[in-house]
């Protein structure tokens, strides 16, 4: 019998390839970690529903200077991975957003298909006010 040249990879280690992603500003190889119907859902904000969409919230993040995102906690319970983050953004004026967020992630297959992100909106909205002032 022929061993499978199939390797198969673990939710959370798909989950942590897409924060690296981040970090590397690999925009290309984290779409691909994406299903077509992916759901994103910053909880303060609207859902986005397929890969398009979600392409288009992220293209102004290729314009930063830098992203650090920071895994604080990591756990999975069979196809669900949860996270606990400081997620950073240095823009091209030198200064930086930092959010704590927590994310849950739903793989199916190989690929995320769900992706939730829970944060402060105040406190955004006032870190990207002293980044554009």
């Amino acid at each position: 019998m022929q061993a499978s040249n199939i390797s198969y990879r673990q939710p959370i280690d798909i989950v942590k390839q897409f924060i690296s992603c981040w970090n590397q500003r690999d925009f290309d190889t984290l779409m691909e970690l994406l299903t077509e119907d992916i759901e994103y859902h910053n909880i303060p904000m609207p859902m986005l529903n397929g890969k398009a969409a979600v392409r288009d919230f992220i293209a102004p993040f290729e314009y930063v200077s830098a992203i650090d995102w920071v895994l604080h906690h990591v756990a999975s319970n069979q196809q669900v991975v949860m996270t606990e983050r400081t997620d950073t953004f240095i823009f091209a004026n030198g200064k930086a957003l930092s959010l704590p967020v927590m994310g849950t992630f739903e793989v199916r297959g190989q690929l995320i298909c769900k992706w939730r992100d829970y944060f402060d909106l105040l406190d955004f909205q006032r870190q990207m006010q002293a980044v554009e002032d």
